[in-house]
């Protein structure tokens, strides 16, 4: 299995485990700057997944289409 079998939306749901260490980090550590690293890769993580998202059909001069 290399990268380039594996779909973009598939990668980023794989970004959640990130979120993993993050928790570590905010257990161990000050627990609010585990709360907003935690916050910041969610932010990461959906603007991947609406980066990757399928695109709305729409014509050359901006219109949705039919």
């Amino acid at each position: 299995m290399d990268s380039a079998s594996i779909s973009p939306r598939v990668a980023v749901a794989v970004g959640v485990l990130a979120l993993a260490p993050v928790a570590w980090y905010g257990l161990a550590s000050s627990g609010t700057a585990g709360l907003v690293s935690a916050i910041n890769v969610a932010l990461i993580l959906i603007g991947l997944f609406v980066a990757t998202g399928p695109a709305n059909g729409s014509d050359h001069h901006g219109h949705a289409s039919a």
